[in-house]
């Protein structure tokens, strides 16, 4: 255990620890370089610092941006050729952001290669920025610039900028001694020190001058830091005064006089528990707890220090450290003479390893609390960042579980998972030195996501198998990753590249070929997206994409093999659009599904184009068909009447005489009801023959009626069955009786029974029972409730059917009826 404890610091009464990351691959001077590194073990950028650059050179030399992993392994350079560059930072997604004096900002991926730029207004670009801070909010990141006229501006989101200027600060005439950003509940705020005075702006325009409670005179604020939780606040005076409290200033934990009136190069907190002074002029850095407890590092070379959640990362020229708490379950196991159920178990193990007896005895000691012995171990490996440390202290737990009854493996395995994955991305080859209390924070998927980022595809993908995520959000996930990243390599064949990405991910679910295809013709490969489609067996994410790459026949052609009819009218849409009619239908002619489906959807949404479309093809009979249809559209009598005619000259061109000859009469129709509308003042158009025919004998009008029917050669018995219908319904029974009597009835007189039965005029209907055919002048004496008589008829032809149908209709009120038909048949049967 002395081992363990052979790091620490003690500060008051807590410990500290740096711990040796990575010995750096790099061969750079930090003190040439303006840096920018990170959060959760993120990438380095350098940028080397104009100040710094040789006189003679400096004006003609462009600086070349760096990017290197935490190890200090280049991922990427590139010149800078754009302007003046204020200060480098990174995003929540790890984009590096390159702030210039004119207020514009251009991102970069990891991998330096330009994303994206944007501004932060006009009134920035006038006024031109003086100092610039990057932070971390709840879900993104944000800019605040510091301008030539003192103001501070802010951008909450780098996703959707919007700039907002924030108060000013009254009676400012020079650029703030001191200022930091404070993000809580939502709310960017600035804190600006104006000498000895602190005020805090809001983007609402209005503005606090802030008290702090110090113990002696203070002349100037001269630097500030905010914690990593925007929680705590540090300030340090012109005077060497170190004052740590609230973000709110409302408490005071400490004041510690550093004696030093020299500005510190950076300001830092480690972790929550301590703040970190570093000057570079001395290499100096001094770390001071809420006690005014102290420990002081050297160093023989420049550093830069970043903060984290749980310490403070420490990249120099040679080597990257993390300094941070004990944490205070590791300080229970390791520290001399500690009593921890957790300590007593480590040694229990230790002993057990080396088969003493001793072992026994520890176990005995803590047998009433080997379960959180256990729990302790299994968390102090999480806080462990070598392997050797992670492994004594699972082993004790391990050894501890052999004596529980009631077993819980779930702890043990899932930190047994982690550490596992905490190892992997932590070596330098990949350069993630994240600790537990970090991965917690930053979550497991967004650890993922970095290394796809970062391509470390075949790590991500092990990690994904290892965990068991689904493959729709792990490991297919990330092949699609690699396959877009594969389609923008340049100097390979389309062909090789499509064989490599299908042998690859074959048919993986989750897997989107069109997004690969769609990213291979965003970087202008459309051969390569064309093969890349044929893999992707759903029509619906084949389609858009073709259409997207202006292949509209191929778009088609796989639409119509999908079966999907909504696809198939997208892309038909899309092409008449697109093309001049006649090249859309000469191409739709060739693909008979897609063409009845035009048709289907011109019939009930466009006949117009219909009417084009049978008129390309010389389809004189369905042109004719629509022009019938179109003209029953039209309001205007004259417009409808050149719709027939020209209908008209269609059939004929088809040769289909009926259709001509029924269209003429139709006009001819037309013109004899707007005549009779304007000599009789009465509604006629739009009337069938047989209405208007109808109509004109209802109103009496019996001599127009007789003139349609002979002008249109109406058969005398439908004539006959319309007229004594309307004659009826208009109750002109004497006109009836007089129309029965001006010829012989060609459909009978059973119809005028009929009609006057509907009208419910029984004593008309008698009138023509006389007249009736004898064969059915039995239904019509019981159609008109003669009943009697019905029966007398049926007897007289000697019927017994009919003499049962009548029977049939008899009811209880027929009794005598009733009695007089069994007669009857009786009788018949009696003369058989």
């Amino acid at each position: 255990m002395a081992l363990a404890t052979a790091d620490w610091n003690p500060l008051g009464e807590v410990f500290y620890r740096k711990t040796e990351l990575y010995q750096m691959e790099w061969m750079q001077d930090l003190y040439k370089y303006n840096v920018a590194t990170a959060p959760y073990g993120g990438p380095i950028a350098l940028i080397q610092d104009e100040s710094k650059l040789v006189a003679k050179v400096q004006g003609n030399i462009k600086p070349t941006v760096y990017i290197y992993s935490a190890a200090g392994r280049e991922i990427t350079r590139f010149t800078w050729n754009s302007g003046h560059v204020i200060q480098l930072g990174w995003s929540n997604t790890e984009d590096l952001l390159c702030v210039q004096d004119d207020g514009g900002v251009l991102v970069y991926d990891i991998f330096g290669n330009f994303k994206r730029t944007f501004s932060l207004g006009t009134e920035v670009k006038d006024t031109k920025v003086l100092e610039v801070k990057i932070f971390q909010t709840a879900n993104t990141t944000g800019i605040a610039v510091l301008t030539s006229t003192y103001r501070i501006f802010v951008c909450n989101n780098i996703e959707d900028p919007r700039v907002r200027r924030l108060a000013e600060v009254p009676g400012l005439q020079a650029p703030p001694s001191s200022w930091a950003i404070i993000n809580q509940d939502r709310q960017t705020r600035a804190l600006v020190a104006k000498e000895n005075e602190l005020f805090l702006l809001d983007h609402g325009g209005q503005y606090q001058q802030q008290t702090v409670d110090v113990s002696i005179p203070v002349e100037s604020f001269i630097e500030m830091s905010v914690s990593f939780n925007n929680k705590y606040l540090a300030l340090f005076t012109n005077t060497g005064l170190l004052w740590i409290g609230s973000a709110d200033l409302q408490k005071v934990y400490c004041e510690f006089n550093t004696k030093s009136a020299v500005r510190p190069t950076q300001l830092c907190w480690c972790g929550t528990g301590s703040i970190v002074s570093y000057w570079a002029e001395l290499n100096l850095l001094l770390m001071v707890g809420p006690s005014k407890d102290w420990v002081k590092y050297s160093y023989d070379t420049p550093v830069t220090l970043v903060q984290e959640i749980d310490g403070l990362r420490i990249i120099g020229n040679d080597t990257h450290e993390f300094l941070q708490r004990v944490p205070p379950v590791v300080e229970e196991i390791f520290k001399i003479g500690s009593m921890a159920p957790g300590a007593m178990l480590y040694e229990a193990s230790r002993e057990f390893g080396k088969g003493s007896q001793r072992a026994d005895e520890y176990i005995r000691m803590i047998k009433d609390k080997l379960d959180l012995a256990v729990e302790q171990c299994i968390e102090g490996a999480g806080y462990e960042y070598e392997p050797k440390s992670q492994k004594a202290l699972l082993r004790a737990a391990s050894f501890g579980k052999c004596f529980l009854t009631d077993v819980r493996p779930e702890t043990f395995v899932n930190m047994c998972q982690m550490l596992r994955v905490l190892n992997a991305v932590r070596d330098y080859t990949v350069g993630l030195p994240l600790t537990y209390t970090q991965l917690q924070s930053l979550t497991l998927p967004v650890l993922i996501d970095r290394l796809v980022v970062r391509r470390h595809y075949p790590l991500a993908v092990r990690i994904c198998q290892y965990l068991k995520i689904p493959e729709a959000d792990g490991a297919s996930r990330i092949m699609a990753h690699w396959a877009c990243y594969k389609v923008e390599q340049t100097g390979v064949e389309d062909e090789a590249i499509a064989r490599s990405i299908s042998q690859k991910l074959g048919d993986t679910p989750g897997v989107s070929y069109s997004e690969i295809a769609n990213k291979a013709l965003d970087v202008g490969r459309p051969e390569l997206a064309t093969r890349l489609l044929d893999y992707e067996p759903r029509a619906a994410e084949q389609v858009p994409l073709l259409m997207k790459m202006k292949k509209e026949q191929l778009a088609l052609s796989k639409a119509i093999e999908s079966g999907d009819t909504d696809l198939m009218y997208m892309v038909i849409l899309n092409l008449k659009e697109k093309m001049s009619l006649g090249d859309f239908y000469m191409t739709i002619r060739n693909m008979p599904v897609a063409h009845a489906l035009y048709l289907q959807y011109c019939r009930q949404e466009n006949l117009k184009n219909l009417q084009d479309l049978y008129y390309q093809e010389d389809n004189f009979q369905e042109e004719g068909d629509c022009r019938v249809k179109e003209c029953y559209t039209e309001e205007r009598l004259e417009s409808r009447i050149d719709c027939l005619m020209a209908a008209m000259e269609c059939y004929n061109k088809a040769r289909n005489e009926w259709a001509a000859k029924v269209t003429e009469e139709q006009v001819k129709l037309l013109k004899y009801q707007r005549k009779m509308e304007e000599e009789l003042n009465k509604p006629y158009l739009n009337l069938s023959l047989h209405r208007t025919m109808y109509q004109l004998v209802k109103e009496n009008n019996h001599k127009l009626a007789e003139t349609l029917k002979k002008e249109f050669k109406v058969p005398d018995r439908r004539f006959w069955w319309l007229k004594i219908r309307a004659l009826a319904e208009a109750g002109d029974w004497m006109e009836l009786d007089r129309f029965s009597k001006t010829k012989k009835s060609p459909i009978g007189y059973e119809p005028f029974i009929e009609v006057c039965m509907e009208n419910h005029n029984r004593f008309e209907a008698t009138k023509y029972l006389t007249r009736v055919a004898p064969e059915n002048k039995v239904k019509c004496h019981v159609r008109v409730g003669q009943l009697k008589e019905a029966a007398e008829i049926a007897f007289q032809q000697r019927n017994e059917e009919e003499l049962n149908f009548v029977l049939s209709k008899c009811g209880p009120m027929h009794k005598d009826v009733v009695t007089q038909i069994t007669g009857m048949k009786s009788q018949l049967g009696a003369k058989r």
